[in-house]
Formats: structure tokens, sequence, C-alpha cells
């Protein structure tokens, strides 16, 4: 005796009706449903071969539905989803393109455009200056103030 698993569980779908599962039959019997429904309500006034194309075409969105899967998520889940993203919450998404090595560098092009040389070395220059009035007088450390 063999038994079928799944290789993920997640996947798993208990058959009730010829393989179907329990949305899938009801979707399947809504289908039915409108099928019917369609065909008696119009095949006197249309006519017996309009009237079954109609009928098909009545039935076919609740047969999908009840087959549709994409990314994990049902029909109607993912009905909600594109009314929630397109309807509830709509965003204007603009590109604003952003030069990260202009920005890294931007001081020191600035500096050299003022004053018509190298921007690096005036920074550098700068920043060793500021180093120096920020130094504090470091204390020598040892015994050199120790009286015996």
């Amino acid at each position: 005796m063999e038994v079928k698993m799944n290789k993920e569980i997640r996947n798993y779908n208990e058959s009730m009706f010829f393989g179907l599962d329990f949305r899938q039959c009801a979707f399947s019997l809504l289908a039915v449903l409108a099928a019917i429904g369609i065909y008696f309500g119009t095949r006197d006034i249309l006519g017996e071969e309009f009237t079954g194309w109609l009928s098909i075409l009545g039935a076919a969105p609740f047969a999908a539905c009840g087959f549709f899967k994409y990314h994990g998520m049902t029909a109607e889940q993912f009905l909600w989803a594109v009314i929630k993203s397109e309807l509830f919450y709509p965003k204007r998404l603009v590109s604003k393109p952003e030069n990260l090595y202009y920005a890294c560098l931007e001081e020191g092009i600035r500096a050299g455009e003022q004053t018509g040389k190298d921007g690096t070395e005036i920074l550098m220059k700068r920043r060793k200056a500021a180093q120096n009035k920020s130094r504090k007088p470091v204390k020598k450390k040892g015994r050199g103030n120790a009286f015996d």
C-alpha cells in the first residue's frame, strides 16, 4: 500500500466529490445553477443556440473562481487585494534618481569650483586644521610628576 503525500503540507486539499475540494464543489454548483438560470430565463426570447452560448459564458466566471490560485491566494483573496491596492490605497510612485557618487563628493566638488583647484586637497587641509584645533594637550603618562 502506498500513500502519496505532498512535499509541502500546506498544499494538501481534502477531496470531497470527484476529487474536488469543498470550495471547488461549491463554485461548480454555482456555475451549474447560473447556467440553468440563464438557460431557462432566456431560451424563449433568444433561441436555443444563442441561449446555450450565453449559459456557458454566464457559468464560466463561477467555474474559474473555484479553481483559481495566484501566489497562494484564492479568487476572492486576489480580488480583495486588487481592490485594496487600486482603489483604497492608490499611490503615485515617482522615480527620483539619486547619484550616490555625487552626494559623497559634493562638498569637495563645490570647494574645487569655488577656488579653481583640487577640491579634495582643500578639504583635507580644512579637516587637518580642524583636528589640530580640537586636540587637547596630552598629559604624559608615567611617573614624571611623582615625588619619591
